[in-house]
């Protein structure tokens, strides 16, 4: 029976993944359950947790291209089969994975003839290919290719409107979203007067991310969603509807004392670095040296930070800007 494959504890939650398959490259599936839930809390979490797999879980993907003296999406190319919205539409299919934010630049530089694939695009080294083997053309004669994109990392989706080109750049229709697929269903067991439930999630991936990776961002993310409501202050909707942007983002005024944990420290577990918009190289720094959290990051000095790896004067200035600036925090010397 499912309650005795399913190990729980009347007083404490607990997660399982039941099932963990790779279809393919490019389709991955994930089965999980959590128990034990009272009558009703499974309904409301699988239908937020769905919601959040399918719009709130980050991508990244491929959004323009530029190819030089090409005027049109319809145009074709002298020498290659494929016309350009036929390009267009390979590259749109093919999936990344990245750990960075911001736009990266990435290049296919081949002479023909040849068949063209994902494994000939020359990528930043935070970018990595799913599926090398998606095609993108066909060169039929001795020509050179020279195709230039930019990646994004972002999440939903952007749909560009028609005849947006210029200067050979073609924005692509961006897909975010790695969770192809979620759904949950429920299974209630024990007596009228004690029923308890539990939840089983199912998610399938494009391979971006693994169902268990895609599960744990969709969770930390309705989180964030909900921590103004705990220990964020109240503001006045007078002040909303005049558009006033005094309030920061996160309103905390200080640092945790030392009796005890304050709402700030528990508010502090829960904003993670990647929400601090650091710069790439200081954000994979930090995630290198054990710094997840917020409140990971407080537990540093300045002299700390500065013995971090590859992390210098620069570098700490720039995290205590965006602590004074978001957080009104500023770290002790030593």
């Amino acid at each position: 029976m499912i309650r005795d494959e399913i190990s729980v504890s009347i007083q404490t939650l607990r997660w399982k993944c039941i099932e963990s398959r790779a279809y393919s490259k490019r389709l991955h599936y994930g089965r999980f359950a959590l128990s034990p839930l009272r009558k009703g809390r499974a309904d409301t979490i699988g239908i937020a947790m769905r919601r959040a797999l399918l719009a709130e879980v980050e991508g990244t993907c491929i959004t323009r291209v530029k190819l030089e003296n090409i005027k049109h999406e319809y145009s074709t190319i002298i020498g290659i089969e494929e016309s350009v919205h036929d390009i267009l539409m390979n590259l749109k299919e093919i999936v990344l994975r990245s750990d960075s934010y911001g736009i990266r630049e990435a290049s296919i530089y081949i002479v023909g003839p040849r068949n063209v694939t994902a494994q000939d695009i020359i990528l930043p080294p935070s970018v990595k290919i799913i599926d090398t083997t998606q095609h993108i053309a066909r060169l039929t004669k001795s020509i050179t290719s020279d195709i230039r994109l930019q990646i994004e990392k972002n999440r939903g989706y952007i749909i560009h409107s028609p005849n947006n080109y210029q200067d050979g750049i073609f924005p692509i229709d961006a897909v975010f979203m790695p969770v192809c697929d979620a759904n949950y269903s429920i299974h209630s067991y024990g007596s009228e007067n004690e029923i308890r439930e539990v939840l089983f999630l199912e998610i399938w991936t494009n391979g971006g991310l693994t169902p268990r990776e895609a599960l744990y961002e969709a969770s930390r993310n309705l989180i964030d969603l909900f921590i103004p409501f705990l220990h964020g202050e109240e503001q006045n909707i007078e002040g909303m509807n005049k558009g006033s942007s005094n309030m920061p983002p996160f309103p905390l005024s200080h640092v945790f004392t030392d009796t005890g944990e304050t709402k700030e420290k528990i508010a502090f577990k829960h904003i993670f670095i990647d929400q601090l918009e650091l710069p790439p190289r200081i954000y994979n720094c930090l995630r290198r040296a054990n710094i997840h959290t917020l409140l990971d990051l407080l537990n540093y000095s300045r002299e700390d930070l500065m013995r971090i790896e590859h992390f210098g004067k620069e570098s700490v200035e720039q995290v205590l800007e965006v602590l004074r600036k978001r957080f009104a925090i500023d770290p002790p010397r030593n």
